[in-house]
């Protein structure tokens, strides 16, 4: 493999933009298990336990690699990825269930198991994109990890003020996702590379595809309807963001602009619904 080739090249980078926007959440889930732990051992929890999780996650994509090279699989890996594409941009991962530890062992262990569970997207994605090359996989988490655990801060807000990063993320594991799919020799990867055209708009389909779905998933999560009573009925995913209980109440307002805002009862004004 020729290590500075324009494929390579594109192949390492897909491995690293897939890592940093499918793992963002995981340094949330590092900052939550070591919040705990006293101040001076923080930083050694947080490099063992990120040290274990990338452990784990090196051997296990380096395992689905392998599996990939199975007959059928390549293509059950492609439908799974399409699937993972769209959930990035529609999906609110929740970090309730992350139990902060007050020790260095049970911490690590939190991040590790955590990480571990959280990163099966991670491990197929990265395997698809790979192509075989273990050395790839390996320089790739190399490279996005450190700036998953210390650049997570400025990565996240990044993505808050520019949602178009997760549309491009997305649209890299659909192209990964859809080149999987053509590659698969056991369905029609002889039609394909004898019609490189059929090819290549497969895949733009299956990438504009998903990014048309994910857009109108998360725009219909948002749709609040009105019945004849004038009562508003918020969808689950905007009452979650909103962190809305059916216990809450709420006065209205009314912004500089005329727009209608609820405020929640005792809730600071300056943090309302919108």
């Amino acid at each position: 493999m020729d290590w500075l080739s324009a494929a390579t090249l594109i192949t390492l980078l897909n491995i690293i933009v897939i890592d940093l926007v499918l793992a963002g959440d995981n340094a949330i889930v590092i900052g939550m298990a070591a919040k705990n732990v006293p101040k001076n051992l923080q930083k050694r929890v947080i490099l063992w336990g990120t040290a274990g999780a990338v452990g784990i996650r090196v051997v296990a994509t380096v395992l689905v690699v392998y599996l990939l090279q199975i007959p059928g699989l390549l293509f059950v890996g492609g439908l799974m990825l399409i699937w993972i594409a769209v959930k990035l941009l529609t999906d609110k991962n929740d970090h309730a269930n992350i139990q902060a530890k007050n020790t260095v062992g049970a911490a690590i262990t939190t991040i590790i198991v955590a990480d571990a569970a959280m990163g099966i997207d991670n491990v197929i994605a990265i395997a698809g994109a790979a192509h075989g090359h273990i050395g790839l996989v390996i320089i790739g988490l190399l490279i996005s990890v450190p700036i998953i655990v210390w650049g997570s801060t400025l990565f996240i807000k990044v993505v808050d003020r520019f949602p178009i990063v997760m549309y491009i993320g997305s649209g890299v594991l659909a192209f990964t996702a859809a080149k999987m799919l053509t590659e698969e020799k056991f369905i029609m990867h002889d039609y394909f590379v004898a019609n490189p055209i059929v090819k290549w708009l497969f895949v733009a389909v299956i990438v504009v595809g998903v990014l048309v779905t994910g857009y109108v998933v998360k725009l219909s999560g948002y749709s609040v309807k009105i019945n004849d009573r004038g009562q508003l009925t918020l969808p689950k995913q905007l009452g979650h963001e909103a962190n809305i209980a059916p216990e809450d109440s709420f006065k209205v307002q009314a912004d500089s602009n005329g727009r209608l805002v609820l405020v929640k009862v005792g809730s600071d004004p300056t943090k309302s619904v919108g």
